[in-house]
């Protein structure tokens, strides 16, 4: 669960959660340029009643655990994540990065899929929604807004990825703007 807000800002390599510092980690991302967004934009966020610290680290890469170590299962490797958003050489999600607010951007919505059920998907992980509005122009796209941004950050760690259909997952990052009715 710590590495999915990070996987907005980057694709994820691997996390390591420190044996002795439960409450720390090391995250390695597929490029330098993806771990400075996640400074950028997690450092002194606040999320789950605290402040999160997000500094670069003095190794450039995270070692996966020799078998049989008592740290062996505070690793993970993600490199062939399908939860990667940057694999592809010029993809819009480059320039679609923007630090954690209340609103959040959805896409990939097939075209059958209603308000209603978006709603009952955040309703049912227990997100209040304040606004919902469709992109106008592009119904595969729409807006929800929350009561803050770190019930934003719980929802989209719930509900990326999620099944809408059986070849459509729910693409969620944060949004650029507000909604404006």
């Amino acid at each position: 669960m710590l590495n999915i807000p990070f996987w907005v800002y980057g694709d994820v390599q691997r996390v390591k959660i420190l044996f002795n510092k439960k409450d720390n980690a090391l995250i390695q991302f597929a490029e330098p340029q993806q771990a400075q967004h996640s400074i950028q934009h997690l450092d002194k966020v606040r999320w789950q009643d605290r402040v999160i610290r997000v500094t670069a680290s003095k190794h450039s890469n995270v070692q996966m655990p020799k078998e049989g170590q008592p740290d062996a299962g505070l690793t993970r490797d993600y490199t062939n994540s399908t939860l990667h958003r940057f694999k592809k050489p010029g993809s819009k999600n480059y320039m679609n990065i923007y630090p954690p607010s209340n609103t959040l951007h959805l896409s990939n919505i097939p075209p059958n899929t209603s308000e209603e059920f978006l709603k009952k998907a955040f309703e049912d992980k227990k997100f209040n929604i304040v606004e919902f509005k469709f992109f106008q122009r592009d119904h595969k796209m729409a807006l929800v807004q929350l009561a803050d941004a770190e019930q934003a950050i719980n929802a989209l760690i719930e509900l990326h990825n999620y099944k809408l259909a059986d070849n459509a997952h729910l693409r969620v990052s944060f949004s650029k703007k507000g909604i404006t009715i």
